[in-house]
């Protein structure tokens, strides 16, 4: 396997200028929200007698929008749902978000840390969030392992370069 390098660690540092002014690459969160929080507790409270052990599914989406210059905003957005064959236990939908400032890192460097490193930053305040939700919901709390988002990032860049690679560049 080939040497993917770390976008995030690759960064060339200049000396600080002359007048003390940290002219150097940086990145980092601002600021960090909820923006939308669901529970949907729907067989309460019948569902608290199920014998049956529900399954748990959990799905993530990473989005990214500019906000200003150097600012963005990164949003994770995890949907939980726990379902039996006796039917839903609850649903749980988390929007969190972070502005996250860059300066001086190149277009690349810009979308590993959006993508792969502030995730990576957030993640736990999220999973905090979540497990709060269950509980509250009257269920055990369910705390989400931790996830390699910086790993899921080079995993996706690579399959597209496999996909850019695999597709006929056109007709004779």
């Amino acid at each position: 396997m080939a040497d993917e390098g770390n976008v995030i660690s690759d960064l060339k540092l200049d000396a600080p200028a002359a007048n003390g002014e940290d002219t150097g690459p940086a990145a980092g969160v601002i600021s960090q929200y909820v923006k939308d929080l669901s529970v949907e507790n729907p067989n309460a409270p019948h569902s608290y007698q199920w014998t049956e052990q529900p399954q748990l599914d959990v799905q993530f989406n990473i989005q990214s929008t500019p906000v200003d210059g150097e600012v963005h905003e990164v949003e994770l957005k995890i949907q939980m749902s726990a379902k039996s064959a006796q039917g839903t236990a609850y649903i749980i939908e988390l929007s969190y978000g972070g502005i996250v400032g860059m300066r001086g890192l190149a277009p690349e460097q810009m979308h590993a840390f959006l993508y792969g490193e502030a995730p990576r930053i957030l993640f736990p305040f999220a999973r905090r969030i979540l497990a709060d939700a269950v509980r509250d919901a009257g269920y055990p709390p369910v705390l989400l392992e931790p996830i390699d988002f910086n790993g899921l990032y080079l995993q996706q860049i690579a399959q597209a370069a496999q996909t850019a690679e695999a597709e006929p560049a056109g007709n004779a």
